[in-house]
């Protein structure tokens, strides 16, 4: 598994800037529930003293942590723990949130560049450069932004934006699974999986469906 390293944030450190922002989203693909974006903007000496089970004690960068990845990639109980570290050393994180009804009005990439520019305006410190999953933020100063191809596989302030932000929005799946049980939302997480796309022929589109996907298909 590629371990991130803070090789991009430091080479911008040097160049100057200051409060550097990893922004990546969860449930872009998803078939139902919210779109949401992590935010992240870690200090320039990111120390972690960490004493979590599962997780490298005294570590001095994020490269050396086997456990920080990809947040698809881990596994529920590292994530949350890991979660509450990032947030822990960070100096300022946010996730936001785009529901469902803004998804079906205005489509799911309007909707995604939404949550982008929500998160930054969430944070309690306005970044000075942006590290975005493959993405760019429209309306927002090229110059001081960059896409990152794999960028939450390489990139530890990406990383810990997309732990934080699925974290977040798994377990807001679960709650409306509690209101939704037909569907099994505490599982997939509203992602297009068989048993998903079974239900949705049983049950049909529940309230919090994304319409605008066209899931018809399935039923």
């Amino acid at each position: 598994m590629i371990t991130p390293t803070l090789n991009l944030e430091k080479k911008l450190w040097k160049s100057g800037y200051s409060y550097i922002c990893g922004l990546d989203e969860v449930g872009r693909g998803s078939f139902a529930g919210p779109v949401c974006v992590g935010a992240v903007i870690f200090p320039k000496d990111l120390q972690l003293q960490m004493h979590t089970p599962g997780v490298s004690t005294q570590i001095h960068s994020w490269s050396g942590i086997d456990e920080i990845a990809d947040s698809k990639l881990l596994k529920p109980r590292i994530r949350e723990k890991l979660a509450e570290v990032i947030k822990d050393q960070t100096l300022t994180w946010a996730v936001s949130e785009v529901s469902v009804s803004v998804i079906n009005r205005v489509g799911i990439g309007k909707a995604t560049q939404m949550a982008f520019r929500k998160a930054i305006k969430l944070l309690s410190k306005a970044p000075d450069f942006v590290l975005i999953d493959a993405f760019y933020i429209k309306h927002f100063n090229r110059k001081n932004q960059k896409a990152v191809k794999d960028g939450d596989k390489i990139c530890v302030s990406i990383s810990a934006a997309s732990i934080i932000a699925k974290v977040y929005r798994d377990k807001l799946m679960k709650k409306l699974h509690k209101k939704y049980p037909n569907y099994g939302f505490a599982k997939h997480k509203g992602y297009g999986t068989k048993r998903h796309q079974q239900a949705l022929r049983i049950h049909g589109l529940s309230r919090i469906h994304r319409r605008s996907f066209n899931l018809s298909k399935f039923l």
